[in-house]
């Protein structure tokens, strides 16, 4: 299993290196002191499993989480020393949690179960269900019902995009799909995230954007007019100038929001 170490404190990070480097079949591909470090070496690194401070500057734990894509996340294992929040870790569906100060006999109890699900995970199918003896529940989609609509998220900066940069989701303009990645709009940028549209909306909220195409939505406050094409299509100018095409499939909905 390919693990990344994610922890603010020093010392937390260099015992649980410790006690895992002495697995054979862990190998530590990385560690980070804080959210954004955290999701940029997952993006990066790709690591099975992510051990994971809750609390951290910048993006704390489960904000983290809420950041990445479900349907290809790593197994999660909250760490934490309050117990509030690794009760909630143990109620979204991560693989784990380890209450701090633990102890190398938690430690293994938890590896025990990574090794098992990694092997299930591993040997599943591609859209096969998993197996019931160990049930994968969806950490990152229950992690956003906790944490709720992202204020920020997450994109490529650099000329290569080999760094991350949080922006405001009020911001944000419209979506465009292209296969399995998102062009973020914002008012002076374009980002290009690896993302569907379907999740990226699942994270950001139906409160703030609403879908205007099958591959296309719009933030709800950047609409300025409306018109009337053919056959219920309708030309969509937002605030910025920029003029897109409104589906027939969704204009109730948009119409509605509208309205609301």
């Amino acid at each position: 299993m390919r693990v990344l170490i994610v922890d603010d404190e020093a010392p937390a990070r260099d015992k649980l290196r410790r006690w895992l480097s002495e697995l054979p079949d862990v190998q530590i591909v990385g560690e980070a002191a804080d959210g954004l470090a955290a999701a940029s070496a997952i993006a990066a690194q790709s690591p099975d499993v992510v051990f994971l401070d809750i609390r951290m500057p910048g993006l704390s734990g489960l904000e983290v989480a809420v950041q990445l894509e479900a349907s290809s996340a790593p197994l999660l294992v909250f760490v934490t020393a309050h117990d509030e929040h690794a009760l909630r870790a143990f109620d979204l569906g991560a693989a784990d949690y380890l209450l701090k100060p633990y102890d190398k006999d938690r430690l293994s109890k938890a590896v025990d179960r990574l090794r098992l699900r990694h092997r299930q995970s591993r040997e599943q199918a591609p859209g096969q269900s998993p197996p019931l003896s160990v049930p994968l529940l969806p950490a990152v989609q229950l992690a956003r019902r906790h944490v709720g609509p992202s204020d920020r998220l997450l994109v490529p900066q650099g000329p290569l995009g080999e760094g991350l940069q949080l922006i405001d989701a009020a911001a944000i303009h419209w979506l465009q799909a292209d296969d399995n990645y998102v062009h973020v709009h914002t008012a002076q940028s374009r980002h290009m995230i690896r993302r569907t549209l379907a999740d990226l909306l699942e994270q950001l909220g139906s409160e703030r954007f609403v879908r205007i195409h099958k591959s296309a939505a719009v933030n709800l406050a950047e609409i300025a007019s409306l018109a009337p094409l053919f056959k219920g299509d309708h030309e969509m100018t937002l605030r910025s100038g920029r003029v897109l095409r409104l589906s027939r499939r969704f204009k109730d909905e948009v119409f509605g929001r509208l309205r609301g």
